[in-house]
């Protein structure tokens, strides 16, 4: 079926499918120059929203993430999806916890980076030499592991040099990244944050699946924690649709721009 070409009509459609509060500028920059590709950002946007595998207000926690990441930084959108989530009953503290989480994306400098930093020591013959690197841990070292492992729940290989190179940074690290999971929220003295595991990990797999990180290890961990978590695939591949929309971002951006360009030709 042709897309609807009356202004009117695309946005009732679009209004009926995603909410008023998602329409703007930039969406009617789109139905006008082109009402195809208005049509099908629409039907794609839609079809987490219709499967529901996530609650609305899950959704889009995991639109916050995803434009939020320091990969990535859509304002627009950040603004949208925060609406859109305090509509869906979500708390500030439920959000402001999806931002910590999402904060921790820069540590992947160091996951990436360490082990092509230990790849070059062993190449230059400087690896066995070193006071730590391939060396049993220290008291400090073993004790910064258990801490990690018991705030974070998990425990991975990747961490191994990082933490034997760099004891001071990692500990850094573990404090910042664990604010979210040993936060105490409602004054029971509990801790654990406001947002229960599993939802913390898919805000990861969020982030991590967008277009504009991609870091395959890290997803990957996190797919495992979600399932360990007592999440299902079927939530996992709900996150990844919604990372998919970033793509919709370019038309966005760059409609409006040309909207304005034609007007003043």
């Amino acid at each position: 079926m042709a897309a609807s070409k009356d202004p009117a009509e695309m946005k009732k459609a679009f209004v009926a499918q995603l909410g008023e509060e998602q329409w703007d500028e930039s969406w009617e920059s789109i139905a006008k120059l082109s009402p195809e590709l208005f049509k099908a950002s629409v039907d794609l946007i839609a079809v987490p929203k219709k499967k529901r595998y996530l609650s609305p207000k899950i959704q889009q926690l995991m639109s916050i993430a995803i434009d939020a990441a320091s990969t990535h930084l859509y304002v627009p959108g950040v603004r949208k999806h925060i609406d859109a989530a305090l509509k869906e009953g979500a708390t500030p503290a439920e959000i402001i916890e999806v931002i910590e989480l999402t904060g921790t994306l820069g540590i992947h400098a160091c996951n990436i980076g360490v082990p092509l930093l230990v790849e070059v020591m062993k190449e230059e013959g400087v690896y066995d030499q070193h006071a730590t690197a391939g060396k049993p841990f220290d008291e400090k070292r073993e004790k910064l592991k258990a801490d990690f492992t018991k705030n974070r729940g998990y425990w991975h290989t990747f961490w191994e040099d990082f933490l034997a190179l760099d004891p001071e940074f990692f500990e850094a690290y573990l404090n910042f990244s664990s604010v979210p999971w040993l936060k105490d929220v409602d004054g029971s003295g509990k801790g654990g944050g406001v947002l229960e595991p599993k939802v913390k990990e898919l805000v990861y797999c969020a982030f991590d699946a967008a277009a504009t990180h991609l870091y395959v290890p890290g997803l990957k961990l996190h797919m495992r924690n979600v399932l360990k978590y007592g999440g299902t695939p079927e939530e996992i591949m709900e996150v990844l649709e919604i990372a998919t929309q970033l793509s919709l971002h370019t038309s966005n951006v760059a409609a409006p721009i040309l909207a304005e360009r034609l007007g003043k030709s």
